[in-house]
This record gives structure tokens, C-alpha cells and sequence, in this order.
């Protein structure tokens, strides 16, 4: 039994966060032990944490060792006591930056570098050329997001969240610009109905 418990509303903020982990590509275990490490007002020890998930203590090291691997935690030494004390970064855009930055790496650059590999092939058939095109257009949207995610990543996050905020806004300058410049962009011709 237990003789730390998690409140009422952390403890559903700890289920709700396992259970969307699943959706996010990590299990539910490492789920709740990120979101209890997030929460916590203080680092936390692999034993404090089982006993306030009521895990394993193996499945608790396996799921510190993969959040490390993400590097979605800081380690911490306490003075006096050996053991290994785990928190989180205490600025969320810093956590967004660090987790956006290992989805690209893990997710992002294979396909790329697959797409990229793609289109230097040539292709042998109609059916080739029309898959090399798609692909040339899906590389140039993922490798556009890509640099438009990098000069994002360059704002301070004072300036990403003011512009985050802009919302359509942004829509209506660059619209005004282009009334200014007389440079709208090409609109995509849509097949005649037949």
C-alpha cells in the first residue's frame, strides 16, 4: 500500500496524459511518468515516482531511460544522497522545442531522406513519373514546414508566442501585401467538371 498519494486532479492529469501517450507513439507508462514528472513542485527519485504511480520499479527505469532519450528530462544529483533525482524543464516552449526537434529527427529527416533519394531516381514509367511528382510535391511541403520550423525555432519564445497569437491576422498582412506588391499568389487551376 502506498503512503504517497497524488491529489485528485494530478492524478487525473497523470491518466489523461497516459492515455493520449498512446496516441502521441509512447506507451502509457512513459506517458504518466512524464506527466507526474511535469507536475511535480519538486524532482522526483525512480522509487518516489513508482510509489505515486503504484509501477514496477523496472518499468519506472525503463521509462525514465526512454524519456532521457528524448531528452524530455534533466537529471539532478541531490547533495548527500546518491540517487538519481528527475525533473522537467520548467519552460514549456523549451519542452515543445526539445520534443518538435526529436519527432523531426527520429520521423521527420528519414522520410525525407527518402524522398530525396526518390526523386534523383528516374523513373521508367508513366506511373513512375506521376509517383515522382507526388513525392517532389510532399518533399517540398515537409522540407518548406522544415525551414519555416527552424527560422521559428530562432524567435525567442516571447516572439513565437506573439506570433502564434496573430492567428488570421498574419493571413490579412500578407493579403495587404500583396494588394501593395500587385504579386497575389497563383491559385492551383481546378479540373473542369465533366
Amino acid at each position: 500500500m502506498p503512503t504517497a498519494t497524488l491529489p485528485p486532479l494530478n492524478r487525473q492529469f497523470v491518466a489523461h496524459f497516459g492515455e493520449m501517450g498512446s496516441k502521441w507513439g509512447i506507451n502509457r507508462t512513459v506517458g504518466q511518468i512524464y506527466a507526474l514528472i511535469f507536475i511535480s513542485e519538486h524532482a522526483l527519485n525512480a522509487d518516489e515516482i513508482a510509489e505515486l504511480l503504484e509501477f514496477s520499479r523496472s518499468n519506472v527505469s525503463m521509462g525514465l531511460k526512454e524519456l532521457q532519450a528524448w531528452r524530455l528530462v534533466q537529471l539532478r544529483h541531490q547533495p548527500g544522497d546518491r540517487r538519481e533525482y528527475f525533473e522537467a524543464p520548467a519552460d514549456v516552449w523549451e519542452i515543445f522545442r526539445v520534443l518538435a526537434e526529436e519527432r523531426r529527427r527520429r520521423e521527420i529527416e528519414p522520410t525525407l531522406s527518402m524522398l530525396r533519394s526518390a526523386l534523383l531516381e528516374s523513373p521508367a514509367s508513366d506511373a513512375e513519373r506521376h509517383a515522382q511528382e507526388r513525392m517532389r510535391e510532399m518533399h517540398d511541403l515537409i522540407d518548406r514546414l522544415m525551414k519555416w520550423f527552424d527560422d521559428v525555432q530562432r524567435l525567442a519564445p516571447e516572439t513565437a508566442m506573439q506570433l502564434m497569437g496573430m492567428g488570421a491576422t498574419v493571413t490579412k498582412v500578407l493579403s495587404l501585401k500583396d494588394r501593395i506588391t500587385g504579386s497575389a499568389p497563383k491559385k492551383k487551376k481546378k479540373p473542369a467538371a465533366g
